[in-house]
C-alpha cells in the first residue's frame, strides 16, 4: 500500500521512512508535487494542523496520507513558537529558515539563565484515507533545554540547539539511530506504525 507523507521537508521524510520502514507501506512525499494546493494551517494547535495537512493532501492526490505538526515550546516564551516554529523568524520579521530561526531564539533567550531555558519537542501525527476521513492520531514529546549556541551537524530545525540531559549532548550531535530513539518524532511514529499495523493489517 502506497503512503504520502504529506511534507515537503527532505530531512523529515527521510526520518518518517527510516523509522516507519517499508516491508509493509511504499513511501512517497510531497517533492514533485507542485501542482497540489499548499495546506492552510489554520489551527492553534499540533494537532488540527496535523489533521488538517493529512485531510488536505489525501484528498488532493486521492491517496492514504500521513501529516504531522511538530514544533519547540520554550517556556521561558510561554510555550512559542509552538505552531509557529518553522516559521519563527519569518512571522517576525526575522528572516527565513532554520538559521534564522535558530538566531531569533537565541536573542529572545540572551538574558535567560540556564536553568530557566527548559524546553520541549512535541509531534502529532494524522493518517487519513483516501477521502480525507481521519483515521489515527499520535503524540510523542521530549523534554531538554536550549543552549546558546548551536552545536552538531546531524540534524535539522532547533536539533542544533536543543540540548537532551540524560544523553549530555544536543539532538545534532547524535547519530540517528539515537536520535530516533528518544525523539519527539520517534516515538509519535513508534505509536503510528503500532496502530497502522492493527488498523490496516490486510492493506
Amino acid at each position: 500500500m502506497q503512503v504520502l507523507i504529506a511534507t515537503r521537508n527532505p530531512g523529515k521524510a527521510r526520518e518518517f521512512r527510516e523509522m516507519l520502514g517499508g516491508d509493509r507501506w511504499q513511501w512517497r512525499h510531497l517533492d514533485g508535487q507542485d501542482g497540489v494546493p499548499t495546506a492552510v494551517e489554520s489551527g492553534r494547535t499540533f494537532l488540527r494542523n496535523a489533521c488538517i495537512k493529512a485531510a488536505h493532501y489525501a484528498r488532493a492526490l486521492g491517496v492514504f496520507a500521513l501529516a504531522d505538526d511538530s514544533g519547540l515550546e520554550v517556556d521561558a516564551l510561554n510555550g512559542a513558537p509552538g505552531v509557529h516554529s518553522a516559521r519563527w523568524a519569518e512571522i517576525n520579521g526575522a528572516g527565513s529558515g532554520d538559521a534564522a530561526n535558530n538566531a531569533l531564539l537565541l536573542r529572545q533567550l540572551s538574558d535567560v539563565p540556564d536553568e530557566r531555558r527548559t524546553a520541549r519537542f512535541v509531534c502529532v501525527l494524522a493518517l487519513a484515507d483516501p477521502q480525507g476521513r481521519l483515521l489515527l492520531t499520535a503524540r510523542g514529546s521530549v523534554d531538554g533545554r536550549i543552549v546558546r549556541e548551536a552545536r552538531g551537524d546531524n540534524g535539522f530545525g532547533y536539533d542544533p540547539l536543543f540540548f537532551v540531559e540524560q544523553l549530555g549532548r544536543t539532538v545534532a550531535e547524535l547519530p540517528a539511530e539515537t536520535k530516533h530513539s528518544i525523539s519527539h518524532r520517534g516515538r509519535a511514529l513508534r505509536a503510528m506504525r503500532e496502530m497502522m499495523q492493527r488498523y490496516l493489517p490486510e492493506q
